[in-house]
Parts: C-alpha cells; structure tokens; sequence
C-alpha cells in the first residue's frame, strides 16, 4: 500500500498523525488542567468559608473573654464602656461572617449545622445580655450567672461552630484530594501520551524511511549502471509516488540512449563500408592516372619525334620549291626531285595516320578518366557531409577530364586537316610522276604545287607543336590527377579513422542482446 502513496502524501499523513497525537496531548491537558483550576478554585471557596468560620469562632470566644473579664472586675465603669464597645464591633463582624457564609454556603449539611448555630448563638446571647444586666446591677450574681449558664451556652455554641469548620475542612481536605488525584492522572496521563507520541513518531518515521530509502538506493544504482555504459538491464517500475516518476523518467532515459547508440552503431558501420570503398576507388584511380601519366610521356616522346620529322618535312618542300624555280628547265632533274617528294610525302601521310593513332588514345584516356571522376563522385555523395572534400576533388579530376577531351578533339580535327592535305599533296606528285612527259611544259604549276606544299608542311609543323603543347597539358594535368587521388585517399582515411574513433566511443555502451 505504501509502494502506492506518494512521499508527500505519506509524509502529510504522518506529520498529520504526529499532530494527532500533539492535539490529543493538548486536548487532554487541557481539559486536566481545567479541572485542576476548578477544583483550586472549589478549595479557594473552602479555604475562605473556613477561614470565616475560623474567624466566627474566634470573635465569639473573645467576646465570651470580655463577658468574663466584665464579670471578674466587677462591672467596672470605665472597663464596661471599653468591653462593651468592643464587644459590639466584634458582634458586627459575626453578623458579617454569619451573613456571608450564609451566603457562601451550599452544602445541604453545612446549611443545616449554620441553622444550628445561628439558634445557638441566639440563645447564647439572650443569656450574654442578662448576665452583663447582672453585672452592672450585682457583680456577685452575674459572676454565677457567667459560671452557670453563660459559659454552658457559650461552650454548646462554640461546639457548633467547630461542627461547621469540621464539616467545611472536611469538604476541604476532600478537594485537595480530588486535586491531587487529579494532577497525578494528568501526569501520568500526560506522560502516557507523550510516550505513544513519541513511539508513534519513531514507528512513522521508520515506514516512511523504509518505504523511501530502499527504491532510492535503487534508483541510484540503475543511475551508476547507466553512467557506466550498461544500457543491457530493464527498468522495472512497481511505484507509483515520486520514485516510480523518477524510476519511469530513466526507463525512458534508457530507451533513448539505447536507440541513440544503436543509430550511432549503425551510421559507424555504415561510414566504415562507404571508407574502404571509397579507398578502394582510389586505389583503383591511382593506377589508373599512372598507366595515363605512363602513356602521355610515350607520347610525349613520340610528339617530339614528330615534331622533328615534320620540321625536316618543312625544310624539303623549301628545298624541293628553291631546285624547282632554279632547275626550271632541267625536267630530268626535276622528276628526281618529284620522286623524293614522292617518297617524303608518303612519310608525312604514314606519320599523321601515326598521330591520329596516338590521339584516339588520348581521347580514350580522357574518356576513361571522366568515368573515373563520376564514378568517385558518386561515392563521395554516398559518405555524405564526410565526403564534401572528395567530391570537390572529384569534380575538379572530371573538369580535367573534359578538358582533356576537348584538347585532343582539337588536335584530331588538326591532324585530320593534315593528312587530308597530305593526301592532296601526295596525288598530286602521283599525278605528276605519271606525267613526266609534260614535266617541262608544267615546271610553273608544279612550283605552284610545291609552294603549297611547303605551306601545308609549315601548318603541319604549327598544329605538330599545338599537339606537343596539349600533350604537355595533358601531363601536368594528369600529375594534378594523381595529387588529387593522394589527397581523396587521405581524405578517405581520415573519414575512417574517425568512424573507427566513433564506433569505439559507442562500443563502451552495452546493450540488451
């Protein structure tokens, strides 16, 4: 039942039965302690009516005194005056304390004994009165009137006012029992409820330590299981006060790390596959650019071979264009001429074809190289935010690429240019070796035909040397490609560093297999 209060509420109810118990402790003393005051109050009212019947009996023994000491001086004027003036005054306050204790006095025997008293007092002082009559007149006589009849009406008199204080003393001592009795039931009355209050407190204090000290030793060690990485164990919550919210708040606490870490798990693992692709791609495009770097050079070198060749091509149709103007009527001579050229032109024509080879490879390289670029560009949109850097290292190798592609679409349509003109100039001497016979008649549009040549061969040597220059670009860029795959596969291995960090960090939490 305490497992489903809450601590307030357990902690209301027993402060509230502390207070119970404080509130019963009051009422009771309380109510002691009025009774206590009533009765002091009832003694108060005794002790007074004694003291006046006390004081009665005591003025009547004075004036019985004052009678005889009247009697014993023989009626004494001066004395008699003083004794009987006294003697009024004091018989002034008996009326007084007769009245008031008449008044006082509401016990049935008590009322009954002042009855008593009062015919005794009357008696009393009729015979008082003729004794002093007596006395003025004959002191002899009235001192036998004290002796025989006062004195025996006194001592009745006295005895009924000392019946009256025994009777009220009675009352009294009653009282000051009952206020006894009274104050020692309050006491241990007092002391019993302060002894229940007491063990009522430690009994409540206890449940309510019982009942709240357990589960936050509990809790707290659910608290140290999770801050130690052990997500495995399940949260059972069987309260529902304050400790079942906080026992529920880290269930639900637990959850979300056990999801969190699972993702996290997930995502490493996921960074992990997309890494070792990613170097793998690299790998791959690292040997691709050198294979590409090791074809530019041989190409390379075979530009500069025919760049050599097609400088020496230029300087012969020279030649061939100053022996025709100069051999102009030595027909023989000149078909010597046209032979050679023949056979230089069918050089020209086989070294272009050569170079039309050479770029179709470079073109077939660019195109390669592209392929390259999309395929890493595409893994880096797969490693997502941790492969931003790759994919700008992707775009510039395909950039290069394309560049690549259109420089050597360039040099093609040069080089197709070339060899059909090559093919132009070599029918032409075919033409002219077959018509030797009219060698000397044509001389004039032979050199014609040779100073276009030598034309064609300068362009020839002008587009040679723009293919040398795009074959030395193609070089530095395909250098740039190999320093850009070194700095991708760094990237890539700083990507799976960090995801080999992070799934270290995330294996220190232990989930529920």
């Amino acid at each position: 039942m305490l497992n489903r209060m809450k601590i307030t509420t357990l902690l209301q109810v027993g402060f509230a039965a502390v207070l119970a118990m404080a509130a019963l402790m009051t009422g009771v003393g309380v109510m002691k302690l009025r009774e206590m005051v009533r009765l002091s109050d009832g003694l108060h009212v005794l002790e007074q009516r004694r003291l006046m019947a006390t004081n009665w009996r005591a003025a009547t023994e004075l004036n019985l005194n004052r009678v005889m000491a009247m009697a014993k001086s023989g009626g004494h004027d001066g004395l008699s005056g003083f004794l009987s003036g006294e003697m009024t005054r004091t018989t002034e306050r008996i009326n007084q304390l007769q009245a008031d204790l008449e008044k006082a006095i509401d016990d049935p025997e008590q009322k009954a004994q002042l009855s008593v008293i009062a015919a005794e007092r009357k008696r009393y002082v009729d015979i008082r009165k003729g004794v002093m009559t007596a006395i003025k007149a004959d002191p002899a006589a009235g001192q036998r009137q004290v002796d025989q009849t006062l004195i025996p009406a006194a001592t009745s008199y006295l005895a009924s006012v000392e019946k009256l204080v025994a009777l009220i003393s009675e009352d009294t001592d009653a009282y000051a029992a009952r206020q006894r009795e009274q104050a020692t039931q309050a006491a241990t009355l007092m002391l019993a409820l302060t002894g229940l209050a007491v063990l009522l407190g430690i009994f409540i204090a206890w449940r309510i330590t019982q009942s709240v000290r357990a589960p936050m030793v509990r809790a707290g060690v659910v608290a140290q299981t999770i801050a130690s990485g052990d997500l495995s164990q399940d949260i059972v919550v069987d309260r529902s006060d304050e400790i079942g919210v906080l026992l529920r708040e880290l269930s639900a606490m637990q959850d979300a790390l056990r999801r969190m870490v699972r993702q996290v798990r997930d995502g490493t693992e996921t960074i992990n596959v997309a890494t070792q692709e990613i170097a793998t791609g690299n790998q791959d495009l690292s040997a691709r650019t050198e294979a590409t770097a090791s074809n530019l050079q041989q190409t390379a070198s075979s530009m500069e071979e025919l760049t050599g060749t097609v400088a020496h091509t230029a300087s012969s149709a020279q030649q061939a264009n100053a022996l025709v103007s100069a051999t102009r009527d030595s027909a023989s001579k000149g078909g010597d001429v046209v032979s050679e050229v023949v056979e230089v032109m069918q050089q020209i024509e086989s070294s272009s074809r050569r170079i039309n080879d050479i770029i179709g490879v470079i073109d077939g390289i660019a195109f390669q190289t592209n392929i390259l670029a999309l395929n890493a560009a595409v893994e880096a949109a797969r490693a997502g935010e941790q492969g931003r850097g790759f994919a700008v290292v992707a775009g510039e190798v395909r950039a290069l690429a394309q560049r690549s592609a259109g420089a050597a679409k360039e040099i093609k349509a040069l080089i197709g240019e070339s060899v059909s003109r090559v093919d132009a100039g070599t029918r032409l001497v075919q033409d002219a070796g077959t018509t030797m016979g009219e060698i000397v008649q044509g001389v004039r549009r032979v050199a014609d035909i040779v100073g276009e040549i030598a034309t064609a061969a300068a362009e020839q040597k002008d587009g040679i040397g723009q293919v040398n220059v795009a074959v030395q670009r193609l070089d530095e860029m395909t250098q740039q490609n190999a320093a850009l795959v070194e700095e991708s596969a760094a990237a890539a291995g700083s990507l799976r560093s960090q995801a080999a960090q992070l799934n270290a960090l995330v294996s220190a939490f232990r989930l529920a297999a």
